[in-house]
């Protein structure tokens, strides 16, 4: 966080593009659109933007405002709310004016390496003092610079696919329309190559999609990446020795993959009733499925697609396991996992966030425990190794 002395001289610069100032303390979009266009930096300073709550936007005076833990958490919570995609990297911290001037909370946002940054399918950036909407061109400036910054895997190009690749009507019909507003698309003149591009699926300067785009809307994504599928295994025992009664794999892109696990989902659970109360049933499952539902998710959006190990599901008789390729990521550590969360494939977490298969960014595992707790199961364990992840759940109480 900044000092006193440099946000007192961040307040009275009131002609930088990389400051904000505003007294309102429940504006979410306000806050949104000024995080977004930081985090796309049109400028390029390639410095932090800043957005000062509790200064007078005209004067850069402090309007003496008591800042509370409630407000710091909710500037923090829009971090992975999933309205701002990809996530932005930002800080939330309060200062204490010297004087009894008030406090100032500070919202420091750092530029993204994976432009153009949207918030409610908008492209905002800074033009001068001033916030403003990024018309197709300063998108198609965005997009280009991303390639020089692309360090994940999946915003990489993959220089063997075409744009015959993938199937197009997908994204125009389904995923465009989810991810970027109405009147944006209304008054697009950009090519299809552009369109894709300016959402990270494709690499105008080599002419072919991401690795992004192909597993979200690619015909033959295992054909490019080998490891790109789910393998399922019912084995009759506790061990994986134990005979295989059922082995099946899934692959396709993500719309294909995740609604097939869903069907698989719906043939395996199994309910019971058990009695609460004299009068009354209530159904349980051996496993939750919007539990079991999160773990696939997640083994699919943090995966390491450069593996062509699969995802690893295994139903035994008395639990459930799933492995993923590739250990934790980033800043995220057996300690402080799962409060801490970092993303491995952000553009792939973006798209499943965008179609609707994750409400927001860093509950899952938080969510999938308690949907344990409440049916009676065991919370979930999880190893970690350097090449993998496993999560392993065990049978409702009800089913032993």
């Amino acid at each position: 966080m900044i000092s006193e002395n440099e946000l007192l001289a961040l307040m009275a610069d009131l002609e930088s593009d990389r400051i904000e100032r505003t007294i309102a303390t429940t504006d979410t979009t306000k806050f949104r659109e000024a995080i977004c266009a930081f985090s796309n930096d049109f400028p390029n300073h390639r410095l932090p933007g800043f957005l000062l709550i509790g200064v007078e936007d005209k004067t850069g005076k402090a309007c003496g405002l008591k800042a509370d833990d409630a407000l710091l958490r909710n500037l923090a919570g829009l971090r992975q709310d999933g309205e701002i995609l990809p996530q932005p990297a930002m800080t939330v911290g309060r200062i204490a004016l010297s004087g009894g001037s008030g406090d100032v909370v500070v919202v420091e946002v750092h530029p993204s390496d994976l432009p153009p940054v949207r918030c409610k399918g908008r492209v905002h950036i800074r033009v001068g003092p001033r916030r403003a909407t990024a018309n197709e061109t300063e998108e198609r400036i965005l997009s280009e610079r991303r390639v020089a910054m692309a360090h994940t895997f999946d915003a990489r190009p993959c220089r063997e696919a075409r744009l015959a690749d993938l199937e197009v009507d997908l994204f125009l019909n389904v995923y465009r329309k989810a991810a970027v507003a109405e009147e944006i698309i209304q008054t697009n003149n950009r090519s299809l190559e552009e369109q894709l591009a300016a959402l990270r699926f494709y690499d105008l300067g080599r002419d072919c999609p991401t690795h992004a785009g192909l597993l979200t809307f690619g015909k033959r994504p295992r054909h490019f990446l080998p490891g790109a599928y789910v393998q399922y295994l019912k084995l009759g025992g506790d061990v994986l020795t134990a005979p295989v009664q059922v082995s099946r794999e899934f692959t396709g892109n993500l719309f294909g993959l995740v609604q097939s696990l869903d069907s698989l989902l719906d043939g395996i659970l199994e309910a019971r009733p058990v009695r609460v109360t004299n009068l009354r049933d209530e159904t349980v499952w051996d496993f939750p499925r919007s539990a079991v539902r999160e773990f696939l998710l997640n083994a699919i959006s943090h995966r390491n697609y450069e593996s062509n190990a699969p995802v690893r599901f295994h139903r035994f008789a008395d639990r459930l396991d799933i492995n993923n390729p590739g250990g934790l990521y980033g800043a995220v550590s057996p300690a402080n996992f799962p409060r801490q969360t970092d993303y491995r494939n952000p553009i792939v977490a973006e798209a499943l966030k965008v179609l609707g298969y994750v409400n927001r960014f860093g509950r899952g595992v938080l969510d999938a425990q308690e949907a344990l707790r409440e049916n009676g199961n065991p919370p979930a364990r999880y190893a970690f190794e350097p090449a993998s992840v496993a999560v392993s759940a065990h049978k409702s109480k009800h089913f032993s």
